[in-house]
């Protein structure tokens, strides 16, 4: 108990924000959902913008992930061009819109990246006029829009996943539990819809102050709260680099676990691999990408680069396998919003996805359980959009 308690601690004490950032041979761009392009060839000049340069080591690492990811999928293509061209950011909002210009003087007909939100929302407003689309890695629908797309797993299409799943289950009477920070205040509303929408009804909020008095003082209103209103569900917000340890801890301290209801997380309950051993955590649902075909991913890329990718570099490969089922139609000139958001969607190493015309993104994730510190798979996540004609 001891342990966990000083391991929480120390997770909120850094204040850090994770979200669902960390949020991806089978998984070949073309083998799954995407349009009916036909036979063509056509070549594809893609400007991928990385962090690189900005003399942090970690951003420096993830820079490389990309490129290798992209490099990895584009080896992937069969009957397709890609000329991809790589520019650093630095992580500076700046220069990403200044590179972002250079790379369409350049002839770059799409935009992979920025990683970091004010980055992407610059790059997308210095490009808007040309009619290059930007499919950034941020998670942050805030940006989306015009012609800036989100590739990462958004909390609206988690949190839809999950209530939808809850409501089928019979544990439909749902309880939200927020940190009063931003990102707590994003979930909770993505939780409502999504609880909404599926049929579900929100019985209570209830909510924390980010810090560890905050969660310790909060966790008995919580329980007593869950209990009279007969909440069938805890739908928390919390991130294992944030208060997710403690509040879970807590909670079950005082009476409240998933034997008593259904804990469902918005966030990876499984990056990193130890928040699965956490004992509040047992028991609890969230989800997560299609775990066989980024099992294979990763495997790949471990052989091609003697090391694991970083967490989102499998959001720079979905985002050539999207390029490359487009290319086949052998389009010239920026790729198309309408090419872009095709309702079959496209196959990539995180699964399905699809690119809507807010900007923001649709993608199949799985549902995971978390059974004595492992993470067991209890709704496989969908191979193919329903009603979108495949």
């Amino acid at each position: 108990m001891l342990s966990v308690l000083r391991r929480a601690r120390k997770s909120l004490g850094r204040f850090a924000i994770l979200a669902t950032a960390l949020a991806v041979s089978a998984c070949v761009p073309g083998t799954g959902p995407g349009p009916s392009t036909g036979s063509g060839s056509g070549k594809v000049q893609v400007a991928l913008l990385v962090p690189g340069g900005s003399g942090q080591a970690s951003d420096a690492v993830l820079a490389q992930s990309l490129e290798n990811a992209a490099r990895l999928a584009i080896a992937d293509l069969k009957g397709v061009q890609i000329d991809l061209r790589v520019y650093n950011t630095a992580g500076s909002p700046a220069l990403a819109a200044a590179e972002a210009q250079k790379a369409v003087a350049e002839g770059a007909q799409v935009i992979l990246g920025p990683v970091f939100a004010q980055e992407a929302n610059s790059a997308g407003v210095a490009v808007a006029a040309s009619g290059v689309n930007l499919l950034s890695f941020s998670n942050n629908p805030d940006i989306a829009g015009n012609n800036v797309f989100v590739l990462g797993s958004t909390f609206d299409n988690t949190a839809s996943r999950l209530a939808a799943y809850a409501v089928r289950q019979g544990k439909g009477k749902i309880m939200v539990v927020h940190d009063r920070n931003t990102a707590g205040e994003l979930g909770k509303a993505a939780i409502d819809r999504g609880v909404r929408a599926a049929g579900g009804s929100v019985v209570a909020v209830g909510s924390y102050e980010f810090s560890q008095n905050g969660v310790v003082g909060a966790a008995p209103t919580i329980v007593r709260t869950a209990r009279e209103t007969g909440a069938q569900s805890i739908f928390l917000t919390a991130d294992s680099a944030g208060a997710l340890p403690l509040v879970t801890q807590l909670l079950a301290d005082n009476g409240l676990s998933s034997a008593d209801a259904q804990f469902i997380g918005l966030t990876r309950w499984d990056i990193p691999t130890a928040t699965l051993g956490l004992p509040g955590v047992q028991g609890g649902w969230f989800a997560l990408p299609d775990p066989a075909l980024y099992a294979q991913f990763q495997s790949r890329y471990s052989a091609a680069y003697g090391e694991g990718p970083h967490p989102i570099a499998g959001l720079a490969y979905d985002g050539i396998a999207a390029v490359g089922a487009l290319a086949r139609t052998g389009q010239s000139g920026p790729l198309t919003k309408a090419a872009l958001t095709q309702g079959a969607g496209f196959v990539g190493v995180n699964g399905i996805f699809r690119l809507r015309e807010d900007g923001q993104n649709e993608r199949g994730l799985a549902i995971a359980q978390i059974k004595g510190g492992q993470a067991t798979i209890v709704d496989s996540a969908p191979r193919s959009f329903a009603g979108a004609g495949l």
